[in-house]
């Protein structure tokens, strides 16, 4: 069987810089294997790939999509970044219908967008980094700038490809 797909929203350099940046302060390291990102879709059909391009490639004739990052969440063993983004469901949507009998029940889900800064700790040290994130958030503004495709091999994602929005 060929490893699955993953489709990510891209963020601008500040933003994805300040995620980053949270997620290496708070996710354990040992279990750190990839950077902040905003997960659209965790596995379409790796034996797919070149579907999936054409499908991102169409998608993304459009322009960049404003988005607010939110107050912190709790995530039960973790904390994470809602982003409201307007437009983003739109993009989740279209993908979701064109691998419509290809989709996980996690991908089969409403977008719940969010970027995750904590995962896979005991739930007081997840109370305790919600509490000093939300002491110190200010919502801001980032933009989702396109979308990027990685192939899941069990480690670190394999970047196989980028797709800007453009319009």
């Amino acid at each position: 069987m060929t490893d699955p797909l993953i489709v990510t929203a891209l963020l601008d350099a500040d933003s994805q810089a300040e995620l980053d940046d949270r997620r290496r302060r708070w996710f354990p390291a040992g279990r750190r294997v990839v950077g902040a990102h905003l997960t659209l879709f965790h596995a379409l059909p790796g034996e797919r790939l070149a579907e999936v391009r054409d499908v991102l490639d169409d998608v993304t004739d459009r322009a960049p999509i404003p988005a607010t990052v939110q107050p912190p969440v709790p995530l039960g063993r973790g904390v994470a970044h809602p982003l409201d983004a307007p437009g983003l469901g739109a993009v989740h949507d279209r993908i979701a219908r064109a691998f419509t009998g290809d989709l996980t029940r996690q991908d089969q889900q409403r977008l719940r967008a969010h970027v995750t800064v904590q995962n896979k700790v005991d739930p007081q040290t997840a109370r305790a980094t919600l509490a000093e994130l939300a002491a110190e958030h200010v919502p801001w503004t980032a933009t989702i700038t396109g979308l990027g495709l990685w192939h899941y091999r069990g480690g670190p994602w394999d970047a196989a490809g980028e797709f800007a929005f453009r319009g």
